[in-house]
């Protein structure tokens, strides 16, 4: 995965992000929505993982004064497995850090454990439970990771970067 690069999504990338969106989600976003993520770029931050021209996941974040919020993030059904969503995840923590995020936060389906273990690596905890909020009534899982410019919460990326082969 040596080749893998991470960069800012525009909307010439939107036919591959809508792709993986309805390769991964019962209740896919819209074009529109997409879109209209894409184009509010003060508060949000959508990246790419590609390779070889290809994009293999994506990452959407919506910064609000010091509170970060996983929008989104999916990775191509052929690519998982892959650390394609830890590189998202790192790449994109240290980009809203920079911008002054300071605490992160999601939504993940009480049935997605694989998802849950992953944010698990990045310090987010269990906070809450949202009932029936996803399609078919799927609880989701509230989890935060309070200070992630805290010493330890660097210290815990640099970890999870060095087991992949990458800076943070």
């Amino acid at each position: 995965m040596s080749a893998l690069e991470i960069r800012l999504a525009t909307k010439r990338d939107l036919k591959a992000l809508l792709a993986i969106e309805e390769a991964s989600f019962d209740e896919p976003w819209s074009a529109g929505l997409l879109r209209s993520e894409l184009e509010l770029t003060a508060t949000r931050r959508y990246s790419i993982a590609t390779n070889g021209g290809s994009v293999l996941g994506y990452l959407g974040l919506m910064r609000i004064d010091e509170d970060v919020h996983v929008n989104t993030i999916a990775t191509a059904i052929d690519a998982r497995g892959q650390g394609i969503a830890t590189r998202l995840l790192l790449e994109g923590i240290e980009a809203v850090l920079a911008e002054g995020g300071r605490h992160l936060t999601l939504e993940v389906a009480a049935t997605n454990l694989s998802a849950q273990s992953l944010y698990r690596r990045f310090g987010l905890a269990p906070v809450g439970v949202r009932r029936g909020y996803y399609a078919g009534g799927v609880d989701a899982i509230v989890m935060w990771c309070r200070d992630m410019d805290s010493g330890e919460e660097m210290a815990r990326r640099a970890m999870i970067a060095a087991s992949l082969g990458s800076e943070p």
